[in-house]
């Protein structure tokens, strides 16, 4: 096993509930980029799309990302975007395992719609239409990471036991 077990995926795939269970399991640390480049900045993630931009977000991003996957051994669940960044894709690939935690879509629509969390990238007056679009651009990406989970009808141990499975 690569020491490095990264998740990624759609934004509400599960990546960071999954990834969490997934490091107590191993007994090894989790780390969330998103909450590192909140810790980094100082900023949430909706305040840096807004006061500093997308562009501003991506570099940080890749920055937190790049250091975070460093052979260590851990979880790191990536943001939604993340793996699109070549850069990042190319290090993760190098030098973890990387999971694409597959989720459908209208699972994600549910969540997404519960969830408190502001999303930057979407557009709520047209989520499910948001959702499916930024879904069609990043499904041919996601496809390069190591292993696919499909996690639709499986409770969250069922995954966990499939992804260790895997590494």
């Amino acid at each position: 096993m690569r020491n490095t077990v990264v998740l990624t995926g759609m934004m509400g795939s599960g990546k960071t509930t999954l990834g969490k269970e997934l490091a107590k399991n191993l007994k090894i640390d989790f780390f969330d980029a998103d909450k590192e480049i909140e810790k980094f900045t100082n900023m949430t993630i909706p305040t840096i799309f807004k006061k500093k931009g997308e562009i501003f977000f991506r570099k940080i991003e890749e920055k937190i990302c790049i250091d975070l996957i460093n052979n260590e051994k851990k979880v790191v669940s990536i943001g939604g975007g993340a793996f699109l960044n070549n850069k990042i894709r190319q290090h993760i690939l190098k030098n973890s395992k990387s999971i694409w935690i597959h989720t459908n879509l209208d699972t994600i629509v549910k969540r997404i719609k519960s969830s408190k969390n502001i999303r930057p990238m979407l557009d709520y007056s047209k989520l499910e239409k948001s959702i499916e679009s930024i879904f069609k651009k990043r499904e041919p990406i996601y496809k390069l990471a190591d292993v696919t989970i499909e996690t639709s009808n499986k409770n969250k141990a069922a995954i966990v036991a499939e992804i260790k499975k895997n590494l």
